[in-house]
């Protein structure tokens, strides 16, 4: 028996500006996040303020008790890719914290993740800045292909595309862990790569919602689980960086569904004009 490819799930704008009312509270369950994330706070007391900021939206964690995942966000340090599981770590100036969070609302998924450098700007290893820089510019540079594109294959062209440009040492581009359509569930087809390969993948049509998220790295792309089974971790011991947004295509554009603007004061450097749903 012959199988295809895993079917991918196409929504309506009335779907979709459900997802984008789950982005928002994500959106700002992160900024709240973020904004505590200082010197001496754990990881797990994040975890805390993440999971009180929904319950009181009416929203409900995606990541708890996925496959037994135990926390309600990641929370990824220094060397830390993904999935770094929240807990008693407390965080020092200079760290480099990934956050990687996502929410519910009546079965409609989001997932959006950003990086911080803790302390400020003072606290800050230049290289460290650059690489959360780079990353977070090589999401968006992927957000607008996919606003210019014909197939999710075109995402990875732009974001390899910008990190290749860039002066300096090469950031890595981690290969092992990509992006994914989302809907009624966080992890759905198709996957979207955030690098170059021969592999097209599906074309880019109206109803299809896609998690873009790229994970650079200062050093070796290989990378080890720990025995927690969850934290990925640089085998070199190098930094990374995580960003990602959730994004919608529908019939008049796109649509960054966990950004309040839809994405607009980002893209409008890149030519790129986010539609409303509505």
């Amino acid at each position: 028996m012959a199988f295809g490819a895993p079917r991918i799930e196409y929504k309506s704008k009335a779907q979709m500006a459900v997802m984008h009312q789950s982005g928002l509270i994500l959106d700002e369950a992160l900024k709240a996040v973020v904004a505590a994330a200082s010197p001496g706070v754990t990881t797990g007391e994040l975890d805390a303020l993440f999971a009180e900021l929904l319950a009181k939206a009416g929203a409900t964690s995606n990541f708890l008790g996925y496959h037994g995942y135990p926390g309600t966000i990641c929370t990824s340090v220094n060397e830390e890719v993904v999935h770094g599981i929240p807990g008693p770590r407390r965080l020092a100036a200079g760290d480099v914290l990934s956050i990687d969070g996502g929410a519910i609302i009546d079965g409609w998924h989001s997932d959006s993740a950003r990086t911080v450098i803790v302390g400020g700007p003072s606290a800050e290893d230049p290289e460290d800045r650059r690489l959360s820089d780079v990353t977070e510019e090589a999401m968006w540079r992927g957000i607008a292909a996919m606003a210019r594109g014909k197939y999710v294959g075109d995402i990875g062209d732009g974001i390899e595309d910008y990190v290749d440009a860039r002066p300096g040492k090469r950031l890595g581009i981690l290969e092992d862990y990509v992006g994914h359509g989302i809907g009624t569930a966080m992890h759905m087809a198709p996957d979207v790569l955030n690098y170059r390969s021969k592999h097209r993948g599906p074309k880019l049509k109206a109803g299809l919602c896609l998690a873009i998220e790229p994970m650079l790295v200062r050093g070796g792309l290989d990378t080890i689980t720990l025995e927690d089974d969850w934290t990925v971790v640089t085998a070199d011991g190098a930094r990374a960086a995580h960003w990602e947004h959730s994004v919608a295509v529908h019939d008049g554009g796109i649509w960054v569904l966990t950004a309040p603007d839809g994405g607009a004061s980002r893209l409008a450097p890149l030519g790129v004009v986010p539609v409303p749903l509505s």
